[in-house]
């Protein structure tokens, strides 16, 4: 689709006629043939993003703009993403002009809220066990965990390794939570893509109203073009989250603890590409009305790029949930050090939760200037972090720590 029918597509989503005039100026070299071609970008990424000859910017919205962009650029606007702004996503994607205008609205209200709101009870008074579980946290464990989905040619959400990476993961928690009849493994299933993501429910043994979610995102990319293709280990982004969040599944699974509220692991699909499996599973548990009084997300663990252990984002998350994070590390992991960072608009899956209102969280392996530069080519190893997963195991105390805590 070239930009005459780009033009055409643009017509029939409701596009003001001066706007078609200046796409049609624009010049546009690429094919638009993506299924979720309008993207909602934050604006300093934008100003970034003019270069791309397929961008064109829609609406303007404050802090963020509407805009359109090939499928073909997509790989390269994530490129921007992370070498000019340091982010692990940068954007939402939408089918439609009328949900990405939709989704404009709800999340400045719904953000804005939230970010300011208490949800739960943050006292901690679980020493004893917080203390006996995050003993069991293994290096090892995580490290295995990061090699396998390293392993596959790739992550990519329209790969055929992508999808062969979480029925792999899928397998491994059912593997990991067998023994137990109150733990279900179940697939999330996306209608405009083939990779699926994965999520892991520990019921609780109080109805299971209020729920935890500790997440990931479980794709990977390389390069600006040809990702279907392309050798993308991802072992720091973002194998190493997902391995982390593995790691507390384990745990939890392993030594017989029943969390009173609902728990729930999520290995989201395609945010690479615009938060997609995220922001579908965030938006259908609004629909649902789904009680979540606290979301933590896991992006990139393993790289200790800088001189504190743990960075804990400010912006587009919840100020309470992160104060608990804070006193969770100088409670029970007094040997760490933390720092506060920004990562800007739609940095990662947390904003996905942020949007619709709920309670998110993210704590990062380091200061925004010094994360991993080699994460989105063919280099993002293990060996980039030493060889270990030691610093991936900081994260994974903390998450757990967290989950019991919230959920006592």
């Amino acid at each position: 689709m070239f930009k005459t029918d780009l033009l055409k597509t643009l017509a029939m989503s409701g596009v003001a006629l001066t706007t078609l005039a200046h796409v049609h100026n624009h010049s546009i070299t690429q094919e638009i043939n993506d299924s979720h071609p309008f993207i909602v970008i934050g604006s300093d990424m934008a100003d970034s993003s003019k270069s791309l000859s397929s961008f064109t910017v829609i609406e303007n919205h404050g802090d963020s703009k509407i805009a359109i962009v090939g499928s073909e650029e997509k790989g390269q606007l994530s490129h921007i993403a992370h070498e000019d702004h340091k982010r692990c996503g940068g954007y939402f994607a939408f089918e439609t002009l009328e949900k990405a205008q939709n989704f404009v609205k709800d999340s400045k209200v719904n953000a804005e809220s939230t970010q300011k709101a208490i949800f739960a009870d943050y006292n901690l008074d679980q020493r004893e066990l917080v203390e006996s579980k995050i003993s069991l946290a293994d290096e090892l464990s995580i490290r295995n965990t990061i090699l396998k989905l390293s392993s596959y040619h790739n992550r990519y959400y329209k790969s055929q390794t992508g999808q062969d990476s979480q029925a792999w993961l899928k397998s491994h928690w059912e593997s990991l939570t067998a023994h137990r009849n109150d733990v279900t493994v179940d697939y999330f299933e996306h209608d405009s893509w083939p990779q699926k993501s994965v999520v892991a429910t520990i019921q609780g043994t109080e109805g299971g109203d209020e729920v935890i979610i500790v997440g990931g995102h479980a794709d990977s990319i390389a390069g600006w073009w040809g990702q279907a293709g392309k050798k993308a280990p991802g072992a720091d982004d973002n194998a190493s989250g997902t391995a982390t969040f593995t790691e507390v599944l384990r745990v939890l699974a392993e030594s017989g603890y029943q969390p009173k509220k609902t728990i729930q692991f999520m290995a989201y699909a395609a945010e690479e590409v615009g938060l997609l499996g995220s922001k579908e599973i965030a938006r259908s548990y609004k629909a649902q009305n789904k009680n979540v009084i606290g979301v933590l997300q896991l992006d990139m663990t393993n790289f200790n790029g800088s001189s504190n252990d743990i960075s804990i984002v400010s912006d587009y998350t919840n100020d309470a949930q992160n104060t608990f994070l804070k006193t969770l590390i100088d409670t029970y992991l007094t040997d760490l050090t933390w720092a506060t960072s920004r990562c800007g608009y739609a940095c990662s899956d947390h904003a996905s939760w942020t949007s619709q209102g709920f309670p998110a969280s993210i704590p990062f392996e380091a200061q925004k200037n010094d994360m991993n530069r080699r994460i989105h080519t063919a280099n993002d190893t293990i060996e980039q972090s030493g060889g270990t997963a030691e610093h991936a195991l900081k994260f994974a105390k903390l998450a757990l720590a967290y989950v019991i805590e919230l959920d006592n």
